[in-house]
């Protein structure tokens, strides 16, 4: 049983060619694993430019107005949806963030099932026509000023792709590498933390090509990125495999324990109702909870904390700066941006890969304590003492802020087994929903609190600070209590479970033996423009660096 979701919506809206089922496209004889990382990241990199999304606010702000933004005083959020004559409201604009992640937790709950059933290839490409289409989508809804129909095409549409772009490679790469399940998700969704990085330099560049008396340049540049995600995230479908039959790793010798996941899995319907599932679900929302919120405001807490500290000038508020010092600061608090960027991408990838020697549940354990530990101790003094370490604590969180969800597919295939683990993932993913309006709210509401209760400068931030600390402490005792699954919930695995379906079997092998040029070039495809994305990123560092 997986749900009627998966058989209704998830049946009409994913009947397509057959070469994209599962069965189609099972792996050759000599297929070189190492090409599904690369398709991963292909998806990923494209999807992960929501994140990026907010380089398009101030445009749409003054769309209408074109220089400025053309006010309605009396402008509601219901009137915003509709008007024609007035420009949008950051306020309106940033309600699409909200949506992406909860659409995303959504839709991957929804349709987890459906996704390990037919395959990463049929997921990857419904995602692609969710995701492009949703930009196209509001692109016209922009060109026309309907924000409802920006909300539709990119936040719920567009969230759809996420949800199903996000999903499609978790169960295929956990099975590809059981010998090195960390580094393997790691890298994947590494691409989700570097869409950004790469989609809003492009975007900014876009809009500056596009913008004139007549417009400001938004449109036209979605409908671009929706070209050129449109061809690369095909390109990433079509090249995922899936396992053959009896395949394993060279020179692998197995799992040392079952408790890893191989030689059992829960049944899907049988996974919510484990104690597990739901502990590990609390851990991941209070882990993310802990930092989304603050890091989504990297800027200006940076500013506040060191106000005229950032430009030579102790001892003034950020609001005592004159115009030049404001500017400066404001740069470095950019820089401090793209900082903990690269590092929310690197943590994906190290944190993941270090899971693979120390085990899943230490290195939460671990993640939590010395999250904890900075937030609660490190930060504070810091704050006073050195602006260097300040950032640099804040660079680490950022981190272990992407380890935890580059961790969490291979912590579930460890705890329920590899079978229905990307529907596990997906229906893990609602508590990143939650978190996504839990962190941010929680932080913004302490913030107003204290600045309207005359806070100033490191005061403001400092019982924000406390607040994270507890909630990652907490997640550090809920983790503790996360045991095997009882014997009553197991069913023991075969091949076939391993591999797929016997639909597999009988479809034969897809596709040719890899040849090290293929899997070199699929690299350079992604690794180029990540690289690319990383070099514009550690420049804009450079200035705070400096």
């Amino acid at each position: 049983m997986t749900g009627n979701s998966d058989h209704g919506a998830g049946a009409a809206m994913l009947r397509a060619p057959r070469f994209l089922g599962r069965a189609r496209s099972i792996a050759a004889p000599g297929f070189n694993r190492w090409l599904v990382p690369p398709c991963a990241l292909a998806i990923h990199l494209c999807i992960g430019m929501s994140y990026g999304f907010s380089v398009f606010w101030l445009p749409l702000s003054r769309a209408i107005g074109i220089s400025a933004p053309r006010a309605c005083p009396d402008l509601t959020l219901a009137m915003a949806l509709t008007t024609t004559v007035c420009d949008w409201r950051v306020s309106d604009l940033v309600w699409i963030y909200t949506l992406f992640f909860v659409v995303l937790g959504a839709s991957a709950a929804l349709w987890g099932g459906w996704v390990e059933r037919e395959g990463p290839r049929r997921a990857a490409m419904v995602a692609a026509c969710c995701w492009c289409g949703g930009m196209a989508i509001a692109a016209v809804g922009i060109a026309l000023h309907q924000l409802w129909l920006v909300w539709l095409g990119v936040g719920v549409i567009g969230g759809i792709g996420l949800g199903l772009g996000y999903i499609s490679p978790v169960s295929t790469l956990v099975k590809w590498f059981p010998d090195r399940r960390g580094m393997a998700t790691g890298m994947a969704i590494m691409g989700f933390g570097g869409g950004a990085m790469i989609g809003s330099p492009l975007a900014d560049w876009l809009m500056g090509r596009f913008a004139g008396p007549g417009g400001v340049g938004v449109w036209q540049t979605l409908l671009v990125l929706a070209a050129g995600y449109g061809v690369f995230m095909t390109a990433g479908a079509l090249g995922y495999r899936v396992l053959p039959p009896d395949w394993t790793p060279p020179n692998w010798s197995g799992p040392k324990t079952p408790a890893d996941g191989a030689a059992f899995h829960v049944p899907l319907q049988l996974v919510h109702r484990t104690p597990q599932f739901w502990l590990i679900w609390l851990v991941l929302l209070l882990n993310v909870s802990a930092s989304i919120g603050i890091i989504g405001l990297a800027s200006p807490m940076l500013q506040e904390v060191f106000g005229g500290r950032l430009v030579g000038a102790d001892g003034l508020r950020l609001t005592d700066l004159d115009a030049g010092q404001q500017k400066a600061a404001a740069a470095m608090g950019a820089g401090f941006v793209g900082l903990i960027s690269l590092f929310n991408i690197g943590g994906r990838f190290f944190w993941a890969s270090l899971s693979d020697r120390l085990g899943r549940k230490p290195l939460y354990g671990l993640i939590l304590m010395v999250g904890a530990l900075l937030y609660g101790l490190g930060v504070p003094a810091f704050a006073s003492a050195s602006l260097g370490l300040f950032v640099l604590a804040f660079c680490v969180i950022a981190s272990m802020y992407g380890g935890g969800f580059a961790a969490v597919p291979a912590y579930l295939a460890d705890t329920f087994g590899t079978r229905f683990v990307g529907a596990v993932h997906g229906r893990l993913l609602t508590a990143w929903s939650v978190a996504g309006v839990l962190g941010p709210l929680l932080v913004a509401y302490m913030r107003d609190a204290r600045i309207a209760a005359g806070a100033a400068g490191a005061g403001v931030y400092q019982p924000i600070f406390m607040a994270m600390a507890a909630m990652l402490l907490v997640g550090l005792v809920i983790n503790q209590f996360v045991r095997p699954v009882k014997q009553r919930f197991r069913v023991a695995e075969t091949p076939a479970d391993a591999a797929g379906t016997a639909a597999v079997v009988a479809a034969g092998p897809a596709g040719a033996p890899s040849r090290p040029i293929i899997v070199a070039a699929a690299w350079a495809l992604v690794g180029l423009p990540l690289a690319a994305g990383a070099a514009v990123v550690l420049g804009k560092a450079m200035v705070l660096l400096g």
